[in-house]
């Protein structure tokens, strides 16, 4: 096996022990974008500096200082998080020539720790989407079958990780975009509770919904990233001060006597049988450990969808109104006067998905459709809040699918934007309550597409997640199939 196959907690320990050096396992990984990327274009940028900065993780080794918890582990970013020096387009021609000027917090979290950032990885579009097929730099493929999608917006880092060039990847979820791609990539994908991560230094896409999380191959890399990376940031006002638990120590706690919800809204008409199939045995899995399955209602799940396509794009219209092309990103030569430019450059720089978007949003927040639209949406979106607060009462994780059908072909959706939203519909309700929720394989089709299941929690209760994960992958496995 090469170095960057490993697990990113053997690698930092190899590292540490000097068995092999940060240097060696930056350049297997490198290796293997260069080798993957012309065929499935997971990265859009890669960072040959990082050989430079594996140097100095073995310089802290050799000369006795503690390199952290990742030292020499390399890791790829979502090309919408700032990464010092580096490009950040969002995926989009408007962001095109953009090197960010700073660090996001979780960048400096992680450098703190030894990571090495080894490139940047594909979206949709300023993250809206569920295929990475709205990218101004061309669609991420599925490695487990090229002609497929591998989820949205965080495909990119979904394949990155899938295809092991390196261990752990970050992602920004706003309604799935971290769960969704890692259930049809057959990895492990986290949306942590909101607040828990800072949101510093990530483009915002819609501001109350973001949550940056970690793809990874297994649960031990997931916790030992999740503890590095949350905490209270003084730079994001809803970033939030609790203390952090050491998520690895919590990984192997029985789960002897956990009361487990199935809410019957998730298993929606249309879902693939096989899809269904699988999750519901995750439930006969999780029994056999001593877990108490009991059915469980959401009632208000079904508004869910229509819901966020009110408040993802209201907060959307108005984050993006900053990127005009005046003070950086594209710019049209050809316009005659200030107000033609101003709209040459928003028309050619933002792709179709993010005007249909815009316009959306612009309209639910206009004077007289406000009351009508906006603020219902909230109305409706704390009724759905109080479901999952009554469920809590009564069980400690909800269990469902995570998307209703395996990855489709590329393509197959493009022409149908009210079909393409319903890849997230079992995936929103989790960001609109801002609980937590991972994506955890558990099985694959009979064309050997991967399949996820999905478990909640309630607020800052992530460690259960983890707990709960790792007891069903101890006992199943799928997390070690690897596309070839």
């Amino acid at each position: 096996m090469d170095l960057h196959q490993l697990s990113a907690v053997d690698i930092a320990r190899g590292v540490q022990s000097k068995k092999f050096s940060a240097f060696e396992v930056v350049q297997a990984s490198l290796a293997a974008i260069k080798k993957i990327n012309p065929t499935l274009n997971a990265y859009l940028s890669v960072e040959e500096k990082s050989l430079e900065a594996a140097k100095a993780v073995d310089e802290r080794v050799r000369s006795g200082e503690n390199p952290g918890r990742l030292a020499g582990v390399p890791i790829a970013i979502k090309d919408n998080m700032m990464v010092k020096g580096q490009p950040t387009t969002c995926a989009s021609k408007i962001l095109g020539n953009y090197i960010a000027p700073y660090d996001a917090h979780v960048i400096e979290k992680l450098q703190q720790e030894g990571a090495i950032i080894v490139g940047k990885t594909n979206l949709d579009e300023f993250a809206m989407g569920s295929s990475t097929e709205n990218s101004a730099f061309g669609p991420s493929r599925n490695p487990w079958d090229t002609s497929r999608i591998p989820g949205g917006s965080s495909g990119g880092s979904a394949v990155a990780v899938a295809t092991r060039t390196v261990p752990i990847a970050l992602g920004s979820d706003t309604g799935g975009s971290i769960r969704q791609p890692a259930s049809l990539c057959g990895v492990l994908g986290l949306k942590p509770t909101y607040g828990r991560v800072s949101r510093y230094g990530v483009v915002a896409f819609a501001s109350s919904l973001d949550q940056i999380g970690p793809f990874t191959h297994n649960v031990e890399d997931m916790a030992v990233t999740l503890s590095i990376i949350s905490g209270k940031d003084e730079r994001d006002s809803t970033s939030v001060d609790k203390p952090v638990p050491d998520f690895s120590s919590e990984l192997k706690k029985p789960i002897q006597g956990l009361r487990v919800g199935i809410p019957k809204e998730y298993f929606v008409e249309g879902m693939d049988a096989e899809v269904r199939n699988a999750v519901l045995e995750t439930a006969n899995v999780l029994k056999k450990l001593g877990a108490d399955i009991k059915d469980i209602s959401l009632p208000n799940s079904d508004s869910a969808l229509a819901v966020y396509y009110i408040l993802a794009p209201s907060e959307a219209s108005s984050n993006l109104a900053r990127f005009d092309g005046m003070r950086y990103g594209f710019r049209n030569p050809t316009a005659a006067n200030l107000i033609e430019q101003y709209g040459l450059n928003r028309h050619d720089g933002f792709g179709p998905e993010v005007k249909r978007r815009i316009m959306i949003g612009t309209y639910a927040l206009s004077s007289g459709y406000y009351d009508a639209f906006y603020a219902k949406a909230q109305k409706v979106r704390t009724l759905i809040k109080r479901d999952f607060d009554q469920a809590f009462a009564e069980v400690d994780i909800i269990l469902t699918p995570v998307s209703p059908t395996p990855a489709f072909k590329i393509g197959e959706k493009a022409d149908d934007p009210l079909t393409m939203y319903l890849s997230d519909i079992c995936t929103i309700p989790c960001n609109l309550a801002g609980i937590p929720g991972i994506s955890v394989p558990c099985g694959l089709t009979a064309q050997g597409l991967p399949i996820g299941v999905q478990f909640y929690s309630n607020l800052f209760q992530d460690s259960l997640l983890l707990q709960v994960s790792h007891a069903f992958l101890s006992q199943t496995g799928w997390h070690k199939k690897t596309p070839q």
